[in-house]
């Protein structure tokens, strides 16, 4: 391993068997490369990872990968094998023996018949971390269902809240506009992952770890369940509107909208000062947060009349002086170009083994003594399988070829 590829994060040394594809599972084993795990990602020969069609756009280096799969697959090495072939399957145990971490997000059941299920893998790796995500969990009447993002976001009651109420124009239920229930429960498995890894450090006990898009989705619903089950309201679809919070939602300025975040009685006064409006801040419907938001119909139509006034520019300057939360809807291309995203060091780029250059969104998080690293590209399909059979598991060529010549493990596609 090149100085370039060596691991700098908390969890160098940690070795992880990737056999999840798509988002919710490459999402997770992407943190733990990031983190510095050793990451193996297994792909069936001649299909890959679903997500490396999911174009356009694709990268234009020959290897037809969608731009899609280019987000969720940097920092691990990629090997191809047919695990439906029992010498596969083997090899895929040999892995296992090794592995820290075995991540999977096959039907419930779907690993038993090549003996890569937990109960399996345990026998070989007593303390193995064996971390499974389905969409509806390893039990229950749902639990052979298929979940997709989308399916979890509707049933989850995510999109009930997400939309333009009732009776205005665009009016529905709406999907987030990124994959939420994937990413939300990829990022509750490596949460999972890591304190059982704390509890193995401690114990030298293994465990298994049920992740389920729906339980995930459903716990995130955070204040607006709170407000049902502790308030008896349901929530309803606002808009950009606060279900607690008035006002905090977009305004229309003279040249374009606006965001007002306001969260406090005090900010509220400030706000209404700035623009003019300390009549409002005398209204005893609207003097505290309770009263603003049964009455907030009558309150935003009067805030909007003196906004709409405004550029959008000069209400924002004014808001910073005043140390005022606001500003504006930036479009992706506008807040990737962005000066405090540029001075975070967020965007990153890479080369993959061809030298085709691969842009990135790095770990948010910063470490002051461990730092994550980029060690490796988003691989293309199969591309270190060779490599990785001599390295990790001793194979010599003559067994590579066998096993090539045979269709039970593939190189590059």
């Amino acid at each position: 391993m090149s100085e370039t590829e060596k691991a700098t994060g908390p969890l160098a040394g940690i070795k992880v068997l990737d056999l999840s594809r798509v988002l919710a599972g490459p999402w997770s084993s992407q943190m733990l490369g990031d983190l510095g795990a050793e990451v193996i990602k297994i792909e069936q020969p001649g299909q890959g990872d679903d997500t490396r069609r999911w174009g356009p756009p694709f990268l234009e280096d020959g290897s037809n990968d969608a731009a899609y799969y280019l987000c969720a697959n940097r920092n691990k090495r990629s090997i191809a094998v047919n695990i439906a072939d029992p010498e596969g399957a083997a090899l895929i145990r040999k892995f296992a023996e090794q592995a820290d971490i075995v991540l999977e997000n096959f039907r419930v059941g779907g690993l038993v018949k090549y003996g890569l299920d937990y109960d399996s893998l345990r026998k070989i790796k007593p303390d193995v971390i064996y971390c499974s995500i389905t969409g509806f969990g390893q039990d229950g009447p749902y639990k052979d269902r298929g979940g997709y993002d989308f399916l979890i976001q509707g049933m989850s009651g995510l999109m009930s809240v997400t939309g333009r109420p009732d009776g205005e124009p665009g009016a529905g239920p709406l999907k987030v506009g990124i994959p939420i229930s994937d990413l939300v429960t990829g990022l509750h498995a490596t949460i999972a992952i890591l304190a059982a890894l704390n509890h193995r450090n401690a114990t030298g006990e293994g465990q298994r770890i049920d992740c389920a898009l729906l339980d995930t989705q459903v716990s995130l619903l955070a204040n607006q369940a709170s407000n049902y089950l502790n308030g008896g309201m349901i929530p309803r679809r606002l808009g950009n509107q606060h279900p607690n919070t008035v006002p905090y939602q977009d305004f229309a300025c003279a040249d374009g909208e606006i965001l007002v975040a306001l969260g406090n009685d005090r900010q509220f006064r400030s706000f209404c000062g700035l623009i003019g409006r300390e009549d409002l801040t005398e209204d005893e419907r609207f003097t505290s947060n309770s009263g603003r938001s049964t009455n907030r119909g009558v309150l935003i139509e009067e805030m909007q009349k003196t906004i709409r006034a405004w550029k959008s520019a000069d209400l924002i300057a004014e808001m910073e002086k005043a140390k005022l939360p606001g500003g504006k809807v930036n479009e992706i291309p506008e807040i990737l170009a962005d000066e405090q995203i540029a001075h975070r060091g967020l965007v990153h780029e890479m080369a993959r083994s061809d030298g085709t250059k691969v842009k990135f969104l790095g770990f948010p998080g910063k470490f002051s003594h461990t730092p994550v690293n980029y060690r490796l590209a988003p691989p293309r399909c199969g591309e270190d399988t060779a490599h990785v059979l001599r390295e990790t598991l001793g194979l010599d060529d003559n067994e590579i070829k066998r096993l090539a010549e045979a269709g039970i493990i593939a190189e590059t596609l």
